[in-house]
């Protein structure tokens, strides 16, 4: 007899995963990892998994474990999330990790089904995005020559080209980060990003930061990659030691320019994201255009921005309806 006949385990079925639940959670991690999952959701869901089985150790029930939890064991694992003070956001990316760990174990025959799929996900806070007018913008882009040595600056045009780009493309700042050589088409005006999830799309740029990129490649790039001995890593930006420039070193010289420039405060390199999908939601482009241009997956991420286009709305409005004004008669009266 089998140790898997022993445990009254599924033929073909590993017992040892299927009665403990760190195992089964390894195996739920490499199957993350065979999805080419993203880091982000790796290191999420290993610790609101991790964190969830590490609770039902502390807080069993007689004749219960990871596999079968009881509804009392559900809701006082909310409180303790509750009590710890995470917020509603944290919360949901807690339940959607678990949600996603149960429907593998049920796929690989290890548990009945997912006993968190009926508890529903607080509502979350929608708070909108801040957004720069189009003067702030121009304005950043003004300082960048306030925080180097003058217009030739290696630092300062690459600097201007960061920030034209950001804001031409709509690009994360993790994703500019990542962009190498290969991915520019300074012909076609287009980028290659590659964003949430590895899906790839393509990004615009605009004259103006096809002129700040040029500059930067023929000028700036060359003399930074002096300061590093070896192979080039074809990475795009690089930093004063002619090192790949890190999201990290990308934020704060951002960060550090928008003080320079008086930028109202809580703006973030994200904010130049922000910016972008408003302004081309402003300027009249069509909602699901802009959606691939962020690379959203849901439409329903991108409407959030449609906030700053009321205005445009109603000039829409006014001047198309009939009785959107006293003084406008409807066509044939």
């Amino acid at each position: 007899m089998t140790p898997a006949d022993r445990e009254g385990a599924p033929a073909g079925k590993p017992a040892a995963v299927g009665r403990d639940g760190p195992s089964a959670l390894e195996a739920f991690l490499r199957s993350l990892r065979a999805r080419d999952a993203s880091p982000h959701t790796q290191r999420a869901y290993a610790t609101g998994v991790s964190r969830y089985l590490g609770w039902l150790a502390e807080h069993p029930e007689a004749g219960r474990d990871w596999r079968d939890p009881s509804r009392r064991q559900m809701r006082a694992f909310l409180a303790a999330l509750d009590a710890d003070g995470l917020s509603r956001r944290s919360v949901g990316s807690r339940l959607a990790s678990l949600r996603s760990f149960y429907r593998f174990c049920h796929r690989q025959g290890w548990v009945a089904g997912d006993p968190w799929s009926a508890v529903s996900t607080p509502r979350q806070t929608r708070r909108l995005p801040q957004v720069l007018e189009v003067a702030e913008v121009e304005r950043a882009l003004d300082t960048v020559g306030v925080i180097g040595q003058g217009s030739d600056d290696p630092l300062v045009l690459r600097d201007r080209a960061i920030v034209e780009t950001a804001y031409a493309a709509g690009l994360r700042i993790s994703e500019l980060a990542a962009v190498r050589l290969s991915d520019v088409d300074m012909r076609r005006g287009e980028m290659r990003v590659t964003g949430k999830g590895r899906k790839e799309r393509v990004g615009m740029l605009g004259a103006p930061a096809l002129d700040a990129l040029q500059a930067y490649l023929d000028e700036a790039r060359p003399r930074l990659r002096q300061a590093r001995t070896g192979r080039d890593p074809g990475i795009l930006f690089l930093n004063a030691t002619g090192e790949p420039l890190t999201v990290r070193g990308m934020r704060y010289r951002i960060d550090r320019l928008f003080r320079l420039a008086g930028i109202r405060q809580g703006a973030s390199p994200h904010t130049l994201r922000h910016s972008f999908a408003s302004h081309l939601l402003e300027g009249g482009a069509d909602l699901r255009v802009v959606q691939e241009l962020l690379g959203h997956a849901s439409l329903a991420t991108t409407q959030i921005y449609t906030h700053v286009s009321v205005g445009r709305l109603r000039g829409a409005y006014e001047a198309a309806h009939p009785r959107a004004s006293p003084d406008r008669q409807p066509p044939g009266s």
